[in-house]
């Protein structure tokens, strides 16, 4: 990413903290679960605290893109989703069902910039993710 691609992902994640976790949640594994419910026994029993956990770890991240710390997070993430049987394959389907709710969340303020911003974005925590696994 990009220094540009940083402050781009900062502020639009900004716009989309205003939101409702639980909206934003429920859009985003909504989205997800409709285009890949293979992935829907990833996540048994209710999903409101899934929602909160989503919308956390998404805070929590892009608070410390620019930051070593970030780097720990991830290794724990990784490792916590390895335990869970998360494979590689599944990160094409988060990302996409992601990319999909931010655009939705942030309507008029989506627009090619923040589009290659948070595939950059994603794209980069995948990829760490994924070393880490």
């Amino acid at each position: 990413m990009t220094p540009q691609q940083f402050i781009v992902v900062k502020q639009s994640w900004r716009l989309l903290r205003a939101i409702n976790p639980a909206l934003l949640g429920e859009v985003f594994y909504g989205q997800l679960f409709m285009r890949y419910p293979a992935l829907r026994p990833f996540f048994p029993g209710p999903m409101e605290s899934q929602y909160q956990k989503l919308v956390d770890m998404l805070s929590l991240i892009i608070a410390r893109l620019d930051r070593e710390t970030v780097t720990e997070e991830i290794a724990q993430l990784a490792q916590r989703h390895k335990g869970y049987g998360v494979k590689s394959e599944h990160f094409d389907a988060v990302g996409q069902s992601l990319l999909w709710t931010l655009e939705q969340g942030l309507g008029r303020d989506w627009n090619d910039t923040v589009r290659t911003a948070w595939e950059a974005c994603y794209t980069d925590l995948r990829n760490a993710m994924l070393e880490k696994m």
